[in-house]
């Protein structure tokens, strides 16, 4: 009898993460929902909701020492629904349904970037280092494709004036994904640590700017990131050419 009850409990899974996983494919199957209604500003802070859970989701496994292989891999599927499939429909039916083939080449190129990168992150998880990931992530590429069409909305632009300007966007991120560049992970923050006093005052006045403008700034943060990791790359490139040279 004990051993069976200890067989149910390995086969069982950790509640708390995988509620913020779930909370985060639904966020990105609501985007996808209101899109179709044509309801993009609702879309398009779904998925920054879904990009928050699935922050959440991670840290909280392993603040709470409950991460799994299950978490892992439920993880990588809601990735693929939040930020792979949900940001793309989102951007075709917004500006690339007139476009024809053009509009679905670009979509299919984020969406394909997306699951490539995520396939490839999953196979390398156990030997990447841990301070930096290998092409952007796709919660960042959702987050510029999001940011832009907020932005867009919020000033009224008209879609025939910015649509290849979002071509160009959607592509560039589904190439971003399945890059070589190096971008920081931020994992090596320590949450459980002490921090001066002046970071949390820092933090809260950050997060109030970004709140006063979020569409701008979050679009601006997400495509300073995009645009980090070329320039990581390139600069520890030139390093150690110059340490070889020397």
């Amino acid at each position: 009898m004990a051993s069976n009850k200890t067989s149910m409990r390995r086969r069982g899974i950790y509640l708390l993460p995988n509620l913020f996983t779930t909370g985060a494919l639904f966020a990105g199957f609501y985007a996808i929902t209101s899109a179709m209604n044509g309801h993009f500003e609702t879309a398009v802070v779904s998925v920054f909701v879904a990009m928050i859970l699935d922050g959440l989701d991670g840290r909280v496994a392993r603040l709470t020492n409950t991460q799994s292989e299950f978490g892992a891999q439920y993880d990588s599927l809601s990735d693929m629904v939040s930020f792979g499939v949900a940001p793309a429909l989102v951007m075709y039916l917004w500006a690339f349904s007139s476009l024809g083939r053009l509009g679905l080449f670009a979509a299919f190129v984020h969406t394909a970037g997306a699951a490539l990168r995520l396939a490839r992150f999953n196979t390398q998880l156990e030997t990447a280092d841990k301070r930096y990931f290998q092409g952007l992530a796709s919660p960042a590429a959702a987050a510029i494709l999001a940011g832009f069409i907020w932005i867009c909305l919020e000033h009224q632009y008209p879609i025939d004036m910015v649509k290849y300007v979002a071509i160009a966007l959607t592509i560039s991120t589904g190439l971003l994904m399945v890059s070589n560049f190096r971008y920081t992970s931020f994992k090596s923050i320590d949450l459980k640590g002490k921090v001066p006093f002046f970071v949390a005052i820092a933090m809260m006045l950050g997060i109030a700017f970004v709140m006063a403008q979020p569409q701008t700034m979050l679009f601006l943060l997400f495509l300073a990131y995009a645009i980090s990791g070329p320039v990581i790359t390139l600069v520890q490139r030139k390093r150690i050419l110059q340490e070889r040279k020397g």
